[in-house]
């Protein structure tokens, strides 16, 4: 009897193993156009323009939180070069610099929510739909660069918006460029009730956190609720296992070339400020 029960036991673990969803977040404020925008891959890998998307086709995301999302084909042939024609997209409308969310999953809604602090892009949000009729929310952020009380404020104008239209019990990403400068910003208490900062952060191979060009600032973020962030699982890319997420930085990545079509000087093109921050979240 002891021996069917604990067979019983490994049998209903391997399932659920098998069942459970690996879902890979990316953080991307990677436009490397003059004007604030993203090019396509050209197909040889040689165009600056393209090193935004070159990075993204490399980590193979299923949802991003995109900043400076305008394109310079029409975004619905952007995705569908970069990613694929089965992935969903919410790009704001009407903004100098909008925000988004690119999605292997459908996408049930979305939106944005008023950012008081600036005219050039809100908050997008938007709600999925993922395996066995469970929903993730995910908000994509740009924050204001110049001063931390401003992100202060944004923060909490996200924080109440989160709290009005957010179920308590859904699984909630918010994720992109906050232009943090540390990791003790007053921002993340603001958003302390509706995500977690990670008390360890995800970094580079070398153990670094930061993501902006010159790699001393920790500008950009994906934050998780509770009840999404106790799925956090290792980023397993190239072979390699980062722990708490990954920085991705093609100048320091050690086996690029597992990684195509990235090409090692895409991290510091001549318009590019940001790395990309991906994390992983096992989703029974």
């Amino acid at each position: 009897m002891l021996i069917r029960l604990i067979a019983a036991l490994f049998l209903t673990a391997a399932l659920a193993a098998e069942e459970a969803v690996t879902l890979r977040l990316v953080a991307a404020n990677l436009s490397s156009v003059s004007t604030q925008a993203w090019s396509a891959d050209n197909g040889n890998h040689s165009n600056p323009e393209g090193a935004g998307a070159r990075i993204l086709m490399a980590l193979k995301p299923d949802v991003v939180m995109i900043q400076e999302f305008n394109t310079t084909m029409p975004t619905r042939q952007w995705v569908n070069r970069t990613f694929g024609k089965e992935f969903a997209f919410y790009q704001e409308p009407g903004k100098q610099i909008p925000n988004g969310i690119i999605s292997r999953f459908p996408i049930i809604e979305s939106g944005s929510w008023d950012d008081p602090q600036l005219d050039n892009r809100e908050f997008a949000w938007a709600r999925l739909r993922l395996p066995e009729e469970r929903e993730l929310w995910v908000v994509s952020v740009h924050f204001h660069s110049k001063g931390a009380s401003s992100r202060t404020l944004q923060a909490a104008a996200l924080a109440r918006f989160v709290r009005a239209k957010v179920p308590a019990d859904a699984l909630l990403a918010i994720g992109g460029d906050f232009n943090t400068r540390h990791i003790d910003e007053a921002c993340f208490a603001e958003l302390k009730e509706v995500v977690l900062r990670p008390e360890k952060p995800p970094a580079d191979e070398h153990g670094d956190i930061t993501t902006n060009v010159p790699r001393n600032r920790p500008y950009d973020w994906v934050l998780a609720n509770a009840a999404l962030d106790q799925l956090a699982t290792p980023v397993l890319l190239a072979g390699k296992s980062f722990p708490h997420g990954l920085v991705f930085d093609t100048r320091v990545f050690s086996a690029l070339e597992k990684c195509p079509p990235a090409q090692i000087g895409d991290s510091e093109v001549k318009h590019m400020q940001h790395m990309a921050v991906v994390r992983d979240f096992r989703i029974p």
